[in-house]
């Protein structure tokens, strides 16, 4: 059998995915895919799991797609075509996801990075969009991407493929923090100790707003907005949350 390149573990209400394939840079093969996809759908389907984090071991983080195994493949059989799934799982997931980077991040790697609610990097990451420098473009990764990229930035990495530090991708909002490697861990666990203050629904219901398409008037923004919110206070979280601050108590779900 092969050895798991992908590994799970929940444990105080957080999903830890850990990618662990650093002889080719955790990048992107068929195995490393497959398996990827089945622990997120696991996390996402475990009550116990509140939070999900994203990791790895070795000195990167992910280099992309395995490109040993794109060589000599036809279009329909490239392993890109898989990546969608992994991405908009991650995007579109109930569940906060942060991204814990101590190493370097590569094209399809990126496109993880970004669809990430959270991404805490290192100061020592580095990260680039490659694709054009091996002849191809960033297209599938760029669904991600650009909504968090400022638009001069992504016209810059995406035609250069320049290397940028963790600083600078903090600043174009690849990055939510880029911290010392010493202080990594605390300031992911910092993040971790905040979404679990969260009400599990609540949350979910942020996701989702987050990623809605605003009407094109403000009326009816307002009166779908108001019904949401409506809908939320009256709902079996929010009465509790009420009841708690009332009561100068944790809710039920940060206990």
């Amino acid at each position: 059998m092969d050895t798991e390149l992908v590994h799970r573990e929940t444990a105080a209400g957080v999903a830890r995915i850990t990618i662990d394939s650093p002889a080719n840079r955790n990048a992107l093969s068929a195995q490393l895919r497959r398996e990827l996809i089945a622990h997120l759908d696991a996390a996402l389907a475990d009550d116990a799991a509140r939070v999900v984090v994203l990791t790895h071991t070795g000195p990167v983080f992910c280099a992309g797609m395995d490109l040993k195994e794109s060589r000599g493949a036809g279009a329909g059989d490239q392993g890109v075509l898989e990546v969608p799934r992994i991405l908009e799982t991650i995007w579109t997931s109930p569940k906060p996801v942060i991204a814990r980077l101590a190493g370097p991040a590569r094209a399809g790697g990126v496109g993880i990075v970004a669809a990430a609610d959270i991404a805490i990097a290192a100061d020592t990451a580095t990260f680039a969009f490659s694709e054009v420098r091996v002849g191809v473009v960033p297209a599938v990764i760029s669904v991600t991407v650009l909504p968090r990229l400022l638009p001069r930035a992504a016209h810059e990495l995406f035609l250069t493929g320049e290397v940028v530090d963790a600083h600078r991708a903090r600043e174009i909002g690849l990055l939510t923090r880029a911290v010392p490697a010493d202080g990594l861990d605390a300031e992911v666990d910092r993040y971790v100790e905040m979404l679990r203050l969260g009400a599990p629904a609540a949350l979910a219901g942020v996701k989702a707003l987050l990623r809605r398409e605003r009407p094109s008037s403000m009326s009816a923004d307002f009166a779908e907005m108001n019904a949401l919110s409506a809908d939320y206070f009256a709902g079996a979280e929010g009465q509790e949350g009420i009841r708690a601050f009332a009561e100068k108590r944790p809710p039920a779900w940060a206990g």
